[in-house]
């Protein structure tokens, strides 16, 4: 293991094996206990030993404390804790049906909105008016209502069934 990594450590100031240039630093074994204030050629010594890499893991520290461990373990460790911060963006997916639109062509749409939902977004139900259709509101509100009772175990409502002008809108959450 005793390699140059010089890659990645340099550009983190963080120090390993031949790149400790000090005289004498406080090493902490690969189980974590304190080996003491030791010459930096015997902390090279033990750690190559062990099959592991000297890491300088406080280098403004008198004398430098350094660890003894696998220096790509760790390196790939600090990637996933970093990446794990990423949350999921929420995006908000639409579906438009009309008073008029099929009992099969719903469920179809229904199915979308339910794939929109397990893959954590919300869902933005809209029923368009045409022409003459908006004398049919009944119709679109039905519509909505046969929408929203199909997507009553995968969702929550987050705001209900509101009429803006040729559109009656409601917006659906995941559980």
């Amino acid at each position: 293991m005793l390699k140059s990594k010089a890659s990645g450590a340099e550009s983190k100031g963080q120090r390993i094996n031949d790149q400790i240039r000090v005289a004498e630093v406080r090493v902490i074994g690969a189980d974590g206990a304190q080996l003491g204030i030791i010459p930096t050629t015997e902390a090279l010594e033990a750690a190559q030993q062990a099959g592991l890499d000297l890491v300088e893991v406080a280098p403004t520290e008198r004398p430098p404390v350094c660890r003894i461990m696998d220096y790509g373990k760790y390196k790939y460790q600090q990637k996933k804790r970093l990446n794990r911060t990423h949350s999921h963006q929420t995006k908000v997916k639409e579906i438009r049906v009309r008073p008029k639109t099929g009992k099969h062509d719903i469920e179809v749409k229904t199915n979308r909105a339910r794939d929109f939902l397990r893959h954590r977004n919300k869902v933005l139900v809209t029923v368009m008016f045409r022409g003459r259709e908006i004398a049919h509101v009944e119709e679109g509100q039905r519509v909505i209502n046969q929408v929203i009772e199909s997507l009553q175990d995968v969702a929550k409502i987050e705001s209900p069934a509101m009429r803006h002008g040729r559109r009656i809108t409601c917006t659906l959450t995941p559980k």
